[in-house]
C-alpha cells in the first residue's frame, strides 16, 4: 500500500460521511519522536549446576582443588561454551537499543501532522 492510499483510508475510518466513525483518533496518529529509555532483561544464568557440583566438592574435600579437577574442568568448558554463544546471539537480534533509536529519531524526525 501506497502512503496515500493509507491516509485514505485512514481518513475513511476517521470521517462520518459514513455514518459512525469506525475509530475514535484519542490521541494524534502521529509516531514520537522518542522511544522509552527501557533495559533490556538479562538472560537467564547458565552453568548452575556445575557450578554446584564444583562447590559441592570442594565442600567434600576441604576446598583442595587437586581432588575436585573434573569438576572444575567440566565448569570451565560450561563457561567457555556460553560465552561461544553469548558472542554469537551478541548485539539484539535485529532489534536497535533505545539509545541508538533515539539518535535516529533525532537525525529523522517524523512529520508532525497526523497521517
Amino acid at each position: 500500500m501506497s502512503g496515500s492510499a493509507i491516509q485514505d483510508k485512514v481518513a475513511r475510518l476517521l470521517s462520518k460521511q459514513y455514518g459512525k466513525p469506525a475509530m475514535k483518533a484519542v490521541k494524534p496518529l502521529a509516531l514520537k519522536n522518542e522511544v522509552a529509555n527501557r533495559k533490556l532483561k538479562k538472560g537467564e544464568a547458565t552453568c548452575v549446576t556445575e557450578m554446584s557440583l564444583l562447590m559441592a566438592c570442594w565442600k567434600q574435600n576441604d576446598f583442595n582443588n587437586a581432588l575436585c579437577s573434573k569438576e572444575v574442568s567440566t565448569f570451565y568448558t560450561c563457561v567457555e561454551k556460553a560465552q561461544i554463544k553469548a558472542k554469537g546471539q551478541q548485539g539484539t537480534q535485529g532489534r536497535l537499543l533505545p539509545k541508538e533509536a533515539n539518535t535516529l529519531l533525532k537525525r529523522f524526525p517524523n512529520l508532525a501532522s497526523e497521517i
